[in-house]
């Protein structure tokens, strides 16, 4: 009987322990949804970078996919009440993309925690983002701003940009599957240097 208790605290204090970091990492997560910035040249203006999947993602590789998930979702869910411009379908948007990058990355990782596996895990992760990213925005969020802003005025925006756009399949394959490709790559180039440092520290009970 004491020994179920004792083992009942210890899953409480570790679950309470997971909870705490998880909503730590989603506040750092939303507020970096702030810092963005376009890639002139590349793509177009509204299409802005940001690293706002970093927290997402060592949440993921530290505590597990689930984790990673829940701070794509509180983040996303933050930015929808107070800064959202598209009615909460763009953060929805965000939650499946981010997701992909941090679940590819994530499940990777859980069977080889070290440095090769890190960078095998953050390889698989960009690919699924680049994929589940290009079908969710040729299916979903492009023609939902197409209502918006009509879709020619998109494509004309993409055209203006890369000459080689010239309707929703071409925007996709130009723009949005190498930009989070670039992300990808980014997020990566920063995480790789830090997290190993901090892996410990995420995960200690």
């Amino acid at each position: 009987m004491q020994k179920a208790s004792t083992l009942k605290a210890q899953s409480s204090r570790v679950s309470t322990n997971k909870l705490v970091k998880v909503a730590l990492l989603s506040a750092i997560s939303f507020i970096l949804m702030f810092i963005e910035m376009p890639i002139p040249g590349l793509f177009p203006d509204f299409l802005k970078i940001d690293i706002s999947d970093i927290p997402a993602l060592i949440a993921g590789l530290a505590l597990g996919p689930i984790a990673g998930i829940a701070v794509e979702v509180i983040k996303n869910f933050l930015h929808g009440i107070v800064a959202t411009t598209t009615g909460g379908v763009g953060e929805l948007a965000n939650i499946v993309v981010g997701s992909s990058f941090v679940v590819g990355s994530s499940i990777v990782y859980r069977s080889r925690r070290n440095l090769k596996g890190l960078l095998m895990s953050l390889v698989s992760g960009t690919i699924m983002m680049v994929v589940v990213g290009s079908i969710v925005n040729y299916f979903f969020l492009l023609p939902f701003y197409g209502k918006l802003m009509g879709l020619e005025a998109i494509i004309g925006i993409g055209k203006a940009v890369n000459p080689k756009v010239h309707d929703l399949a071409t925007f996709v394959i130009w723009f949005i599957a190498p930009f989070n490709f670039i992300k990808g790559i980014m997020i990566s180039v920063i995480i790789i240097p830090i997290y190993k440092k901090i892996e410990n520290l995420i995960r200690a009970n």
